[in-house]
């Protein structure tokens, strides 16, 4: 199905840096926030033993489907990051001590980052793909640490794995192997291609 140039594209995201690398990239957009409870469908795939590459999936598809629902005609990309840790997702964390634990847990320890996207148009999905990024945090002191949380809670709060890569977090690691666009929660390399492969974007 070939979509063409006068296709809106709407991202169904609130996510100021998701936003900016696409502006940056000279994409025109518009953003629709979704409203799905993400707990919840979190909850049951955790009951289910879902892998966390199928639940960051499963979230940036509801997120397309929800607004695709709402506006015929355009194409809405879902996005959604998760944090892989021996198997276990991390999530955002509640609190600057819930932070302080995470990182504490993932030091000298390697961890993946998984960013999803979806989109859809007129309700059904057109294209998907889950980046990774393998990641090892290095063996930072309790001192730095603490630190760390307290410096840069504010940002950090908002953050999977409770470190931001693009702020002072660059500090807490010794090797990243996978694309930094999939670190900062958007594939856009492949996003680019496909958009690009449908006249959505001059390629």
């Amino acid at each position: 199905r070939v979509v063409h140039m006068n296709t809106h594209i709407i991202l169904a995201s609130r996510s100021e840096i998701r936003a900016q690398l696409l502006r940056q990239a000279g994409v025109d957009f518009r953003v629709e926030v979704a409203r799905v409870d993400e707990d919840a469908i979190k909850a049951a795939l955790l009951a289910e033993q879902a892998a966390p590459r199928d639940i960051a999936d499963t979230l940036a598809e509801a997120k397309a489907r929800k607004v695709s629902g709402k506006c015929p005609g355009d194409m809405v990309l879902g996005c959604d990051q998760v944090l892989d840790f021996e198997g276990r997702l991390l999530s955002k964390p509640e609190t600057a001590d819930d932070a302080l634990k995470q990182l504490r847990a993932m030091r000298g320890k390697r961890h993946v980052l998984l960013s999803a996207a979806v989109i859809y148009k007129d309700g059904e999905p057109l294209w998907r793909h889950v980046g990774q990024v393998r990641l090892v945090m290095r063996q930072a002191s309790d001192a730095y640490l603490e630190g760390y949380v307290d410096r840069n809670w504010d940002s950090i709060r908002h953050a999977v794995g409770a470190y931001k890569l693009e702020e002072e977090g660059v500090r807490l690691f010794t090797t990243i192997d996978g694309s930094y666009f999939n670190v900062l929660g958007l594939p856009m390399l492949e996003l680019m291609n496909y958009l690009g492969l449908q006249g959505i974007i001059e390629q």
